[in-house]
């Protein structure tokens, strides 16, 4: 949800390198470079696709800064059962600490 300024218009986000944001089309994008001298901001959306649009056009582009997505796979052009072992199935629990072992030596 935006945010509001002083006069109660919705307030557009500034892009931030590594953020996601929604566009007014809904679509899900990161930002993933700014170049001031050409004035630009360079984005990558969920299915890995880069455009190039103009720091000047940010405000009629963007809606609102959302949450990461959680399933990282969509620029990675995978499916789900692509990723090998399911990662849920591994318990913090269960992973071996190196430093552990230091005592054995």
């Amino acid at each position: 949800m935006r945010r509001r300024n002083d006069d109660g218009s919705a307030m557009t986000p500034l892009p931030v390198i590594g953020v996601w944001y929604q566009s007014l089309t809904g679509d899900h994008f990161e930002i993933v470079a700014t170049d001031e001298n050409e004035a630009t901001i360079e984005i990558q959306y969920f299915d890995g696709t880069v455009e190039e649009i103009e720091a000047s056009n940010w405000v009629d582009f963007v809606d609102e800064e959302i949450e990461p997505p959680e399933d990282w796979s969509g620029s990675m052009d995978m499916a789900r059962e692509d990723f090998g072992p399911e990662f849920e199935d591994f318990l913090y629990e269960d992973w071996q600490n190196p430093l552990d072992m230091m005592d054995r030596l």
